[in-house]
This record gives structure tokens, C-alpha cells and sequence, in this order.
């Protein structure tokens, strides 16, 4: 479990918590410029509760991370266009007009002041800010022990299960066995049966000749006693 003093001195750590901008707004609420993408050095000290130069010092001293978090320094021209753009979405109330730069700004991200929130010693909201990740963390870390635990148990079933149907094998291999054979006796069965069908046809024909001869013979006999009677 990370501690508040190694997010300090870890920039791995602190890159660990960069997605987690929405701790910010857990905390306290983060001002916007108009594009409600930006805030300026300024708006990060409010939301800090410092001065700007402690931000301007800070951001001087990791200028290459705050800078790799999304964090821009407008000049000249570019400066002039992102005023421009500013001011057309400005909302302020009447009198009010939108707050420019005269030579330069330095534009901040949500992701950008989380960063800040993570280097920033001297803040009581800073100091809430890192609590909340890590206690977040702590969290987090806490439910996968847990799924953790409960993938132990699936898989310990079905060890279990595994060695069941190991044992059943034999058991199986038997009854297959079995089966096997009685289908086997069934086929010799089907096959007397049929010889005996066919057996039964042929007594039957047997018997329906039997029966002709029969009948010829009676025939004869009557015809016999007739021509003995006529004499």
C-alpha cells in the first residue's frame, strides 16, 4: 500500500494516479475557464488555497512532467487565438469582461492539477486529495483481494470436481463397457427374431397349401359319394 509521502517522491506512483482526475472534484469544486478543458495558474492556487507563486515554483521545478500531463505555455500568436476563442464563449455577467493574459498563460488540465495535487506539500486540499487516491487505492486493492479469494475457492472446486470425474473414469469405462455388450446381445436378439419371422412366413405358406389340399381332398370325397349314390 502506497503511503502520502512515497506519491511524493514517486513520479511511477504518481503516474499510477494520473487517470484518476475525478478525485479532484471529491474534494472541492475546480473552476473552469469557458472551454471547461483549461484553468489557469491562478484558478490552480484558488482551488489549492495558496499563492501563485508557490504554483509557478512548483511548476517550474517538474516543468517536464507538468508539461507531459498536459500542462501549455501560450504566447504571441497562439495566445492571441486562444483569447480570442475565450472571449466568444465568455458568459460573465454584465460589466464583467473575460480576464486576459498580456504576455503569456500558463493553462492547466484537470489531469495537469491532479498532478499538482500529488507535488503540492503545503495544501490542506492537496493533502485531501492524495487521502482520497489513496484510500481509493486501498480500496481497490482490497476487492481484487477479494476477487482474488473468491477465484481460489472456484478453482479449488474445481480441483475438487477434477478428481471426482478422475475416479468416475473407471466407473464409466464399466458401465461403456456394458452397454457395449448389451448392444451386442440386442443385435444377436434382433437377428433370431428375424429368422424366426422368416420361419413363421414359410409355416404359414406351409399351412395355407395344407389347407388347399385339404380342400381338394373333401371336393373328391363328395364328388365320390355323389357317383356311388347315382349307381
Amino acid at each position: 500500500m502506497p503511503t502520502e509521502v512515497a506519491l511524493l517522491e514517486s513520479r511511477a506512483l504518481r503516474i499510477e494516479q494520473m487517470g484518476r482526475v475525478d478525485a479532484l472534484d471529491k474534494v472541492k469544486s475546480l473552476v473552469m475557464l469557458p472551454d471547461g478543458i483549461h484553468v489557469r495558474t491562478e484558478d490552480v492556487a484558488r482551488y489549492f488555497e495558496v499563492s501563485t507563486g508557490a504554483v509557478r515554483r512548483l511548476t517550474d521545478r517538474h516543468q517536464e512532467e507538468f508539461t507531459e500531463n498536459g500542462m501549455r505555455v501560450l504566447r504571441g500568436s497562439e495566445l492571441r487565438s486562444f483569447h480570442s476563442d475565450m472571449m466568444s464563449l465568455w458568459g460573465g455577467e454584465e460589466g464583467e469582461s473575460y480576464p486576459q493574459a498580456a504576455t503569456q498563460l500558463r493553462l492547466f488540465t484537470r489531469r495537469t492539477v491532479l498532478n499538482v495535487a500529488m507535488l503540492l506539500r503545503d495544501s490542506d486540499i492537496a493533502r485531501c486529495v492524495r487521502t482520497y487516491l489513496l484510500d481509493a487505492e486501498q480500496e481497490a486493492r482490497a476487492g481484487y483481494a477479494s476477487l482474488e479469494h473468491r477465484v481460489t475457492r472456484v478453482e479449488s472446486c474445481l480441483a475438487g470436481v477434477g478428481a471426482a470425474l478422475q475416479e468416475l473414469g473407471p466407473v464409466l469405462g464399466r458401465m461403456s463397457h456394458r452397454l457395449d455388450s448389451l448392444d451386442r446381445r440386442l443385435e444377436v436378439t434382433h437377428q433370431v427374431v428375424g429368422a424366426m419371422s422368416v420361419r413363421l412366413t414359410g409355416v404359414s405358406d406351409d399351412i395355407a397349401r395344407l389347407d388347399g389340399r385339404m380342400d381338394a381332398l373333401a371336393r373328391g370325397l363328395k364328388d365320390l359319394n355323389r357317383r356311388n349314390r347315382n349307381r
